[in-house]
């Protein structure tokens, strides 16, 4: 199987982002970036500590954030809500006025999800290049399930969002299916995106993307779980997170067009 352009252009970009070049060299191309997109350092080391752009993409927090003890749903973030809401018909919005089907997003190994999670609400969240990289539990979960899909690697900005239909659907996703402390069913869904070439499980080593692959592949787990703020993973460059919850399981506090940072209270589980 021949790679699409963007998944291409992805490989070839996570090639340099993690070549460690020579210190000075490597000094100047971190300086540069942080520069250019305005990153905040406040909390992350110094620019020059980064060993190579990549590093520098999936900086960690150098001190962790308190989380509130009495918030039970937290933004899993840094991002912008760029969309929210209820799910209808099986169907939620990736930008207002283009929407798609829920059957199409989860995959074949959730038919008929759609129909549970009828009513419920939807929340995607849109990291920028220079936001904070990492995914966090946005809840105390049980992990059920992890399905990786394959494909492109079109960008997720609003521009993009905003003329290609479908764009959730054709781009390469993990779908991390989810319950919580009363048992009430949730999606957490990655969606890869241009220049990200890796998105990375901390719970499962198997999971390679951007990796030409053409099928879907799942993964059961008993007895996985994790609290509230735990590490998830990583995406290399900025993307989205779409968390979807089935009816009477959140009551959501957010709104389209709001920031939203990692620890942040977003609502409240039911």
């Amino acid at each position: 199987m021949s790679q699409h352009y963007t998944s291409a252009i992805s490989t070839l970009f996570g090639k340099f982002a993690n070549t460690h070049f020579f210190k000075p060299i490597q000094v100047l191309i971190n300086h540069a970036y942080v520069r250019f997109l305005g990153l905040d350092m406040e909390e992350f080391d110094k620019p020059s500590h980064y060993k190579s752009l990549n590093k520098l993409f999936t900086r960690e927090l150098q001190t962790p954030r308190v989380l509130n003890p009495n918030h039970t749903l937290i933004s899993p973030v840094d991002a912008l809500v760029s969309e929210c809401g209820k799910i209808k018909e099986g169907r939620v919005y990736q930008i207002k006025g283009m929407e798609y089907g829920l059957n199409e997003l989860l995959g074949k190994h959730h038919t008929g999800y759609d129909k549970m999670l009828e009513g419920g609400e939807y929340i995607n969240f849109y990291l920028s290049p220079k936001d904070y990289h990492r995914y966090h539990a946005p809840m105390d979960m049980e992990i059920v399930s992890l399905t990786h899909i394959p494909g492109k690697l079109y960008p997720v900005n609003t521009p993009s969002l905003q003329k290609r239909k479908n764009l959730f659907i054709e781009n390469e996703r993990i779908v991390i299916h989810l319950k919580d402390r009363s048992a009430k069913v949730h999606f957490l869904i990655l969606v890869g995106a241009l220049n990200v070439g890796k998105m990375t499980i901390s719970f499962d080593g198997r999971i390679q993307t951007n990796a030409k692959m053409e099928e879907e592949s799942h993964y059961a787990y008993e007895a996985t779980s994790m609290k509230i703020g735990e590490l998830l993973g990583w995406f290399e460059m900025g993307s989205t997170v779409v968390l979807l919850s089935q009816q009477d399981a959140i009551i959501p506090d957010v709104k389209a067009g709001q920031k939203v940072k990692f620890g942040e209270r977003i609502g409240g589980l039911l």
